[in-house]
């Protein structure tokens, strides 16, 4: 009777308690900051200078896609740009989102943990989210809550709910487009397609009307991150860049031309040259990746992000949200917490320890710990792929 009770109580629990609990913590927080200290070391002020400035992709450009830059402005003239009023709300918005993506996390976990430990596993993970301030310092969590949320549809069968899920991340950062190279390695050929027209097909379809209301905006808005050059990556230290990914002053979004200056030293490697070696491995561990089960195509996404990040030629300390529940999904509980608390520390001592008080030489040590750190990542996450492989698979590949 007790093991039955133990059985029912622990997806609810997993499901409802967690999800309230991280609510409850971030909501304390929420009446115990001042707004100056909930706005802390974040983009808060940035964002609402941008949403008091216009319509985004008409007036001015931006950096992102449309998607926050639309709800930022939606934002500001629901609360009459009040600043602390707009600051509140944001905030809110992306607890509920983060309380949203633990739900998700949940549902992965009780399809690839064993039962005993899907509640440790999805405690680490609330934990980790409920304090770490990268949640509501930036709009990350929209672009995470819909690649976890796309995924969790993708593993389950539902193709066009997946492409859906996806596109609306692609609308909020580029990342969620990650999960394709998946999509076509777990669904027949017309599935994925159904499902890559959805998640390209809507954001293109969005891109286009944007460019036909403000055609020099848009451009600029999309040319825009290419100008950044390199940022807090190894690639920045070859380019000798030490410095944050950040652009100039927001009165600059009103000129188109102001998008295509270049941020920094100019790459001594394009990123199109570096591009090449990663894709190609990417593409041998694609062809040969045995996604046969659920943990294993979570593992190779998790790869994916890290080949991603190591060719990258920038990094925004806040991306560590994105990895976060791969390691904690595929790694074995004690490693992954491990990695987890190593990668979240050295991010905030980039950002905000070091950076924020001008101690850019500190880049040389937390990015090459970051870098080591992804790339020990990237070869345990392939460990991963090829060790879950369903029993059948193997027979069959044995007798084969």
């Amino acid at each position: 009777m007790d093991n039955q009770a133990n059985k029912t109580s622990a997806p609810v629990l997993l499901t409802s308690a967690l999800p309230l609990g991280f609510l409850l913590m971030r909501f304390t927080l929420l009446l115990s900051f001042s707004v100056e200290g909930l706005r802390g070391y974040g983009d808060f002020i940035h964002f609402y200078r941008l949403a008091g400035m216009g319509r985004p992709f008409i007036d001015l450009w931006v950096e992102f896609p449309p998607l926050f830059p639309f709800l930022s402005t939606l934002l500001y003239r629901l609360t009459a740009g009040r600043q602390h009023a707009y600051d509140y709300l944001l905030y809110i918005i992306l607890t509920l989102v983060q309380a949203g993506s633990i739900v998700v996390f949940t549902r992965l976990v009780q399809r690839v943990q064993d039962p005993h430990g899907q509640l440790p596993c999805a405690l680490a993970y609330t934990a980790l989210l409920a304090g770490l301030a990268y949640g509501w310092w930036y709009f990350d969590p929209l672009a995470e809550f819909c690649m976890l949320l796309g995924v969790l549809w993708l593993l389950s069968g539902r193709e066009w709910r997946s492409g859906l899920a996806l596109a609306a991340g692609v609308l909020a950062k580029w990342f969620p487009a990650l999960a394709l190279p998946l999509v076509w390695k777990r669904l027949p050929a017309r599935r994925a397609l159904i499902t890559t027209v959805l998640a390209i097909g809507i954001p293109a379809l969005v891109y286009s009307g944007l460019y036909l209301a403000s055609p020099d905006i848009t451009l600029a808005s999309l040319k825009s991150q290419a100008s950044k050059g390199s940022w807090e990556t190894v690639w920045a230290l070859v380019d000798g860049n030490l410095d944050t990914g950040n652009f100039g002053p927001e009165v600059e979004r009103y000129d188109p031309a102001k998008a295509l200056l270049m941020r920094g030293n100019p790459p001594r490697l394009p990123a199109w040259l570096t591009l090449i070696p990663f894709a190609a491995l990417g593409a041998w561990l694609w062809k040969r990746a045995p996604l046969d089960n659920d943990r294993a195509a979570l593992a190779f996404l998790g790869l994916t992000w890290c080949l991603f990040l190591l060719w990258s030629p920038g990094w925004s300390p806040q991306w560590v949200l994105y990895l976060l529940p791969f390691i904690l999904l595929v790694l074995p509980l004690r490693e992954a917490l491990l990695v987890s608390v190593a990668l979240v520390f050295i991010n905030l001592l980039e950002w905000p320890v070091l950076l924020s008080r001008g101690y850019n030489w500190g880049l040389w040590m937390t990015i090459t710990v970051r870098t080591l750190l992804i790339a020990l990542l990237a070869v345990e996450f392939w460990q991963a792929v090829k060790k879950h492989i369903e029993p059948n698979v193997i027979a069959e590949r044995v007798g084969g």
